[in-house]
């Protein structure tokens, strides 16, 4: 067997035991010994460092060159979302700073840059309509100045957002015509970009958008029931079993689609991303520990099991019953093996907690949720340091268990860490200086990459880390006052500064140590 076709974390215990390198982590991951700080060649050959955006969160031109409305500006509008009133109409300005944002990426040294394709813009009325070819052509020069320069361009075809119009004709991932739209935008982005696009991603949290869109009722459509949330329409114990059962289709007919018909010819790779919190167990009972297995399950298995095994897990079936859908044989047939990456955007761990046999509030007493009660707080003390998101702790060890936790589940698929960043405590615009000189997050990220490269030294084949983001953006429901980027954005002007975590990203990546952040 060539060297080459061995998995990456094979290699990399490999050429460490050649090495001799010897590092301990210690117990929450933070940092390798002081004889040997982490630096960038402690990753395995050929592994990509990047950042990741998405199409809503910074383009703006929400209205411009023949781009239509999608769920998002119609949600924002009506309804109202975000903090202050904030929306994404302008969001970062990027369509028309494109240049100076990929110099930007360029600067940061950085293998990879994931960013999402906005379905409106390419496809205004999806299968209704006709290919937009100023969208095509935005995206190309994104693409193509990206290769240019040496830096792999990582697409998420579906983060989001999607044409108004398929929420007004079907009611959009309710219904299974929802598939088809999306094959059919897939196979427009293949056709367009896959001679130069290697890493697809098909849709964007599936998970989370089936909490949020249609339990919670936070996201558009603004589907729930009560006690979950108070929205006009909606059932919360069904639809978002549906939703997430038509977009685990559309990837599977997707990635039928890519396999095919594409794959030989472009040479790429087609995946799929959850968001994935680790839990914990809130106490040492056996209860517990099986709800904090059942979390897991109820999250992160509800995602992958159908593309790695071709159905949901036992576990829901038996829970749910006849209210979970169900696969045909066929379906099965071309959902199992229908991704060839894992890909997991992981940022905090929770406890949780058993409802089967204990009281708990109303909301987490249900199936939906897998009788369990998920919490940051044990007898009142915070499973890690707060951040300026709800339920985003900083428990780097985290990291560790659930890269452990989906290698072992998923027999060591390839996988890639697609998202993971720190959230800056809120401060006021006016006082930049403290944004910029963001220590805390500098430290996340080396806690968090202390405990990735432990996992990957035991052996998981995780092949590439994005932080989450480029840049301060629109971070949905919180507006701009949520700030993960890597670059301050101002609000008036637009410019785009680097915060001390930029220049430490870089440093990192020329292969200095990850721990002398004061020095920079």
């Amino acid at each position: 067997m060539e060297l080459k076709s061995l998995p990456l974390s094979l290699l990399f215990i490999i050429s460490t035991c050649f090495s001799n390198l010897e590092a301990s982590i210690n117990g929450d991951g933070s940092r390798f010994s002081e004889q040997h700080p982490l630096k960038r060649s402690d990753f395995p050959p050929g592994f990509l460092f990047g950042a990741s955006t998405s199409a809503y969160q910074v383009e703006g031109a929400y209205l411009e060159d023949g781009k239509s409305l999608t769920n998002w500006d119609e949600f924002c509008h009506s309804k109202g979302c975000g903090e202050n009133g904030d929306n994404g109409d302008i969001a970062d300005n990027h369509y028309h700073l494109l240049m100076k944002d990929i110099e930007i990426v360029h600067s940061l040294g950085i293998q990879a840059y994931r960013f999402s394709i906005s379905w409106a813009r390419v496809l205004p009325r999806g299968r209704f309509g006709e290919v937009n070819p100023l969208g095509i052509i935005f995206y190309n020069k994104i693409i193509d100045n990206l290769v240019l320069k040496g830096i792999e361009p990582f697409v998420t075809i579906h983060h989001e957002d999607f044409p108004q119009e398929f929420e007004d004709r079907y009611e959009s991932w309710l219904d299974p015509q929802m598939q088809d739209e999306f094959v059919h935008f897939a196979e427009t982005c293949f056709k367009s970009f896959g001679d130069r696009v290697k890493y697809w991603i098909t849709i964007n949290e599936p998970n989370l958008v089936s909490e949020f869109a249609y339990e919670k009722g936070e996201y558009p459509p603004n589907r729930c029931s009560q006690p979950f949330g108070n929205c006009s329409a909606g059932n919360s114990d069904i639809e978002p079993l549906f939703a997430m059962h038509n977009m685990l289709l559309a990837h599977g007919k997707a990635a039928k689609l890519y396999h095919e018909q594409y794959q030989a010819k472009q040479g790429g790779l087609i995946g799929l991303v959850a968001h994935c919190f680790m839990y914990e167990p809130i106490t040492d009972s056996e209860l517990d520990r099986k709800a904090a297995e059942r979390a897991l399950i109820f999250n992160i298995g509800w995602t992958f099991d159908p593309p790695i095994f071709g159905d949901y897990p036992q576990e829901m079936r038996e829970c749910h019953g006849n209210e979970l859908p169900r696969f045909s044989q066929e379906e099965k047939d071309f959902m199992k093996n229908s991704t060839d990456f894992i890909a997991i955007n992981h940022y905090s761990s929770l406890y949780a907690k058993d409802c089967t046999n204990s009281s708990c509030l109303e909301t987490y007493n249900r199936a939906i949720k897998g009788f369990v009660e998920t919490t940051g707080e044990r007898n009142g003390v915070p499973i890690g340091d707060p951040t300026s998101m709800p339920r985003f702790f900083v428990v780097p060890r985290g990291m560790e268990e659930i890269v452990n936790y989906v290698k072992t589940r998923y027999n060591n698929t390839p996988m890639f860490v697609t998202e993971n960043g720190y959230s800056s405590p809120n401060v006021d615009n006016a006082q930049v200086e403290e944004i910029l000189n963001d220590v805390k997050r500098i430290e996340f990220h080396q806690a968090y990459l202390a405990s990735l490269v432990k996992a990957i030294r035991n052996g998981a084949d995780v092949r590439g880390y994005f932080v989450w983001s480029l840049m301060d953006n629109y971070e949905w429901l919180h507006g701009y006052n949520v700030r993960f980027g890597l670059y301050y954005v101002d609000r008036q002007t637009f410019d785009r500064i680097p915060k001390l975590s930029a220049r430490w990203y870089q440093d990192f990546l020329r292969n200095n140590s990850l721990i002398d952040i004061y020095d920079l």
